[in-house]
């Protein structure tokens, strides 16, 4: 509890019991449970605040390092393409275009976050139990934009009935994933106590590819629920030893470095934000200009034929038995 809060339970137990003794009415003491209250629920709201501005700044670093690195984790989850495969479907001109759809959809999901992580703070749960409510509430709330974001980072057509696609198994995920980052973040702080800031971004890179690793089981069966149809590999198939481990293995690698790099690069686009916000016009010509460069790079080249995608060794197998 708060220990405004909880200073405000003192005075108004204390001022009842005079209440009772004396038959006054504690005006004065009132006063000061109601000046506690308010101060407890604006430092709230601002810490809130805060945390969703914070987690802004991240959004528009995290959008930059997604744009590269989700079309290429995605295709080991979905496709089960080697790295070599995912590779040559992979060219600036896709990085760029997702990149704009990276951005607005972080800026939804990263202040989400980082609002509920906080609000959660002002609750007596232990880290596990607050990571589990985290990601449960997250994956409710955010799923339809997840699924969007997946889906144009494989090229495929939106369609409003599949943004609940794959609830169970993501939201499952995102439960043991926030439980994973609680426990296992304080486990290492315990154990390494970083002294230094690359120090501790180098902690959370661990706590991050420590995550997905054991939050992977139902990250690989929401990658099976989300397979077209017409492609969709068997059970024993997706699931072999080796696509498992590809996929997971480097999966959880990629996003440990992504955010041991978001970690380091965030303290300098905070600053670079906090100019903006000084200057506001400069921020929107900026930030105007960013999105432009993108969204020209995306739109060019656009009559050229798009690249053959990479055949799965499923598929190869199937062509060559025919």
């Amino acid at each position: 509890m708060p220990r405004s809060v909880q200073q405000g339970t003192n005075t108004l137990t204390s001022s009842a019991e005079r209440t009772w003794a004396l038959g006054t009415l504690p005006t004065r003491d009132e006063s000061v449970v109601q000046t506690n209250a308010v101060a407890a629920s604006a430092n709230f709201f601002s810490k809130v605040f805060a945390a969703g501005a914070q987690g802004a700044t991240a959004a528009f670093v995290a959008a930059i390092l997604s744009a590269i690195c989700e079309p290429l984790v995605n295709r080991l989850l979905v496709k089960r393409m080697t790295v070599g495969q995912a590779m040559k479907e992979m060219n600036f001109k896709l990085i760029a275009n997702f990149f704009l759809t990276t951005f607005p959809t972080n800026m939804l999901k990263f202040p989400v976050f980082e609002i509920i992580n906080m609000a959660m703070t002002f609750t007596a749960f232990s880290s596990g139990v607050s990571g589990f409510i985290s990601g449960f509430l997250f994956c409710t709330i955010m799923l339809p934009v997840t699924n969007y974001r997946f889906r144009k980072s494989m090229g495929w057509e939106i369609k409003p009935a599949l943004l609940y696609q794959a609830y169970i198994p993501t939201v499952v995920r995102d439960i043991i994933y926030g439980w994973a980052r609680g426990f296992v973040g304080v486990a290492m702080a315990s154990v390494f106590k970083p002294q230094t800031f690359t120090q501790e971004a180098f902690v959370f890179a661990f706590v991050i590819w420590a995550s997905c690793i054991l939050s992977s089981p139902c990250n690989e069966l929401r990658g099976y629920t989300l397979q077209p149809k017409d492609k969709k590999l068997t059970f024993g198939e997706y699931f072999k030893p080796v696509n498992y481990a590809r996929s997971t293995g480097i999966g959880a690698t990629i996003m440990g470095i992504s955010l041991f790099i978001g970690r380091l690069v965030t303290p300098y686009a905070e600053k670079a934000f906090a100019f903006m916000k000084v200057h506001p016009a400069a921020g929107v010509v900026a930030l105007g200009a960013f999105v432009a460069l993108f969204k020209a790079i995306s739109s060019t080249e656009d009559d050229e034929p798009a690249p053959a995608p990479a055949k799965t060794e499923t598929e190869k197998a199937t062509e060559e038995e025919k």
